[in-house]
């Protein structure tokens, strides 16, 4: 499958298929069991600072504010032990690049851990700023300047590429994308999934709603990738939601992708799926003549189908001008 080869954010990938943070990523053998199946990379479950965070509260309950920081500096530590063991560990297992992942909201001390991640054998670093920002005081633009500092930071920080896995919550990506790369972004991956909220009406109180993705989130990403690969050409891109069979994976490296994320239709179908995915989109190339990913990559952007009103308004037209 070496037609399948491609480049994302300076690593080099066998194929576009990268397994995407989860549990599914949790361990060096549920790892090496990716490769095995034909991944071309990937993501390490994240370290999350919200829930170490929580996890310090928890046991200092009734204690001092110095308790609380003592305990917070040492849950800290003890996550961050233990997730550097797990790169070690993957890293002398696998020989497809493994990428450690921060899953962050603020600028702290954990932009630091990324020098700890690279040290210990990490190929790249995956930041994954997922907040829903919700201050009325905030001035308007603080939540995208909060992702350019903390992109400063790690690119102050550590050597090895780095990724920023955005939100759906902004109101336009492409200015935060262009300054991302402009601060040292190797890659941009579009976009990240946030728990969502439902009602228990028996019970009368909040749930937690669907956590799987379904295909239908693919067309976000398609949307913002093919314009910002026009507008943001030389950044990597990669697409996150929707991805669930050969033919969401052709389409995300038509819009201008270098590679895909999956998870859901993993914990759907099992490892079994990669080949799948993979075979399928072979098929397509020679079906198509292309003998690598480079021939069509990006040839459905926005800057090869009339401009960014064919993702933004003309499709809209196109769709819906029919119904009465």
């Amino acid at each position: 499958m070496k037609r399948l080869e491609t480049t994302f954010a300076g690593l080099r990938l066998k194929n576009p298929f990268i397994v995407s943070s989860s549990s599914l990523t949790n361990s060096a053998e549920k790892n090496r069991k990716w490769e095995d199946a034909g991944a071309g990379a990937v993501v390490l479950k994240s370290l999350f600072e919200e829930e170490i965070e929580a996890e310090a509260d928890w046991m200092s309950h009734g204690s001092h504010a110095e308790e609380l920081d003592y305990l917070q500096t040492y849950q800290r530590a003890h996550r961050l032990d233990e997730y550097l063991r797990l790169i070690k560990k993957t890293k002398a297992m696998c020989t497809i690049p493994v990428i450690a992942s921060i899953n962050c909201y603020r600028l702290t001390g954990w932009t630091d851990f990324a020098k700890q991640m690279e040290k210990a054998g990490a190929d790249a670093i995956e930041l994954n700023i997922m907040s829903v920002n919700t201050e009325i005081a905030d001035e308007y633009g603080a939540f995208e300047r909060e992702h350019i500092e903390i992109a400063k930071k790690i690119k102050q920080t550590c050597n090895v590429p780095f990724l920023v896995k955005l939100g759906k919550n902004l109101t336009n990506p492409i200015p935060l994308i262009h300054q991302l790369y402009a601060h040292g972004a190797s890659g941009v991956v579009l976009f990240n999934r946030m728990a969502t909220p439902d009602i228990n009406l028996k019970t009368m109180k909040l749930s937690r709603g669907e956590v799987l993705g379904v295909p239908t989130d693919l067309y976000e990403p398609l949307r913002w990738i093919g314009l910002a690969s026009h507008r943001v050409p030389r950044l990597s891109y990669a697409v996150s939601g929707g991805v669930h069979d050969g033919e969401s994976m052709i389409k995300a490296l038509l819009v201008g992708a270098s590679a895909v994320e999956v998870c859901s239709v993993l914990y759907k179908k099992g490892a079994g799926v990669i080949g799948e995915m993979l075979h399928a989109l072979e098929a397509w190339m020679e079906e198509n003549h292309y003998t690598q990913i480079s021939d069509f990559k990006g040839l459905m952007n926005a800057g090869k189908t009339g401009g960014g009103a064919t993702f933004e308004r003309t499709q809209f037209f196109k769709q819906f001008g029919k119904y009465e």
